[in-house]
């Protein structure tokens, strides 16, 4: 945000998306919003507008200079307090037009609104003590939500039933602090308000939810938007066919040649709601003899290894005719793989090169390729697919699609928000479990206080009690203005 918002100025912002549209939205907010809006907007019915006490539609015009005919509007008034914003606030439904939404914005600014700064409206919701931080953070997770997964743990987070489980721990580890401290004022009468049992029951149900949210903020500041499929194997193993069975079209060039592909090829699909880059990369070939391809080959193994670094998910290629024409009637290493012999060099090649990306803490998915040539003797792997048939194809699908809900499994928290709160999230549970082994030696309740309002304080950061302006700055910064 460009300076700090001041909370008694009445703000104004186009809310719909910019561009021509059925529908454009304005939206007003402020202690002065009925006022400001009085000015340039003709109710149909004048008294019901001046009299409203309740969130209503009130149908009307707006005078625009230099527009012949009256500007059809809908004003949905929230005269008090009870509105997103907390204050008094308007949204102008009218003609999605970009200059008539910019002249009604213009006449609104030159009777005592302001523009509105990058998230200011939710800036005010969060000071309101409307929605809290996590909320807020929630609002910006809608808007950037790229697939059907992003958006539902985007609304759940907004829905608050994150908020609600971490009031709820705070709300606790405050009764127990007060009894810890109730008891240190009759420590001579040896009375107890908790039992040392139930007080390390319950910091130990504390730091297990923690724990949980910790490893779902790790995992998600490894998350980079949009899910990456990568497909991999030795050359000619059928990659570039499948992606083009996978995508429905024509993107990767298909060719009986081997190392036909020597860059990466990218193609945005949705599977069940879930945004994911399918990529095609280079097969694995260390043949170069041709010193003229040498750095060729090279720069596609960087290429492919780069790619497989960024991988979500890798689909390993093993071809139901390995041995073939998989490298071309040669091997990794240049060799003749016409015999049995050879055959089961490559699939031993093939096994291995699968095996290192499972090494490299990769999730592989293991895929029999090119099942309409199959001779009955393909390897053993998760699924088997024909892009010629689109045998196999749909059970793909749904394996992948299941494989990235599993890693998702319950997760509740977004990945702005474990940005912002992992470290408050591990140093809320590093002083739990110092405040469960202290109860359990039977340390002094004063020990156990102290670790206690420690996690307190990292668990205010975490919901948002606990805030600077260089906190609200960074996350409201991200914002669009109008939201």
């Amino acid at each position: 945000m460009d300076s700090p918002p001041l909370l008694d100025d009445t703000i104004a912002a186009l809310a719909s998306a910019p561009g021509p549209a059925v529908r454009g939205i304005v939206r007003v907010s402020g202690p002065s919003t009925r006022s400001v809006v009085s000015l340039v907007f003709v109710p149909d019915d004048r008294s019901g507008w001046e009299t409203a006490r309740l969130p209503w539609r009130h149908p009307g015009t707006v005078e625009i200079p230099d527009v012949h005919c009256p500007l059809p509007v809908d004003v949905f008034l929230w005269p008090t307090g009870r509105s997103y914003t907390g204050q008094p606030t308007a949204e102008l439904h009218t003609i999605g037009s970009g200059p008539l939404l910019e002249a009604l914005l213009e006449r609104l600014f030159a009777h005592g609104a302001r523009p509105a700064q990058r998230g200011e409206f939710t800036l005010r919701a969060f000071l309101a003590g409307r929605i809290d931080l996590m909320q807020a953070e929630a609002v910006l997770g809608v808007i950037d939500a790229t697939d059907q997964q992003q958006l539902r743990l985007a609304l759940g987070q907004l829905g608050g039933g994150l908020s609600h489980r971490i009031a709820a721990l705070h709300e606790e580890l405050l009764l127990h602090l007060a009894d810890l401290e109730a008891g240190l004022d009759f420590v001579e009468e040896d009375i107890e308000f908790i039992a040392r049992e139930e007080l390390i029951r319950r910091i130990t149900g504390g730091l297990g939810f923690l724990d949980e949210l910790l490893e779902q903020a790790t995992s998600r500041l490894q998350s980079r938007g949009r899910l990456k499929v990568v497909l991999a194997g030795l050359p000619n193993a059928g990659k570039s066919t499948l992606l083009n069975a996978l995508c429905g079209g024509e993107a990767a060039i298909v060719s009986a040649a081997s190392g036909t592909t020597r860059d990466y090829l990218s193609v945005p699909v949705e599977w069940s709601g879930l945004g994911i880059d399918l990529i095609d990369t280079a097969g694995w070939d260390k043949a170069g003899a041709d010193k003229s391809r040498l750095s060729i080959g090279r720069a596609a193994d960087e290429l492919r290894h780069d790619q497989w670094q960024r991988a979500d998910l890798i689909l390993w290629c093993s071809p139901a005719d390995i041995g073939g024409d998989v490298v071309g009637h040669g091997d990794v290493n240049g060799n003749d793989i016409r015999d049995e012999g050879m055959r089961n060099k490559a699939v031993a090649i093939d096994a291995r090169l699968r095996e290192e990306c499972a090494g490299s803490g990769k999730s592989v998915l293991h895929l029999t390729t090119k099942a309409d040539l199959s001779d009955g003797r393909s390897q053993r792997a998760d699924v088997v697919v024909s892009a010629a048939t689109g045998a196999g194809i749909d059970e793909m699908k749904a394996m992948v699609v299941s494989r990235f809900e599993s890693f998702a499994g319950d997760g509740r928290i977004l990945g702005t928000t474990a940005a912002r709160c992992r470290d408050s999230l591990r140093g809320a549970a590093d002083s739990l479990e110092r405040a469960r082994v202290a109860s359990i030696e039977r340390a002094g309740d004063e020990l156990v206080a102290i670790e206690l309002r420690d996690a307190l304080d990292h668990i205010g950061q975490i919901a948002g009690r606990v805030y600077t302006d260089d906190i609200l700055d960074r996350i409201f910064s991200r914002f669009c203005i109008g939201k």
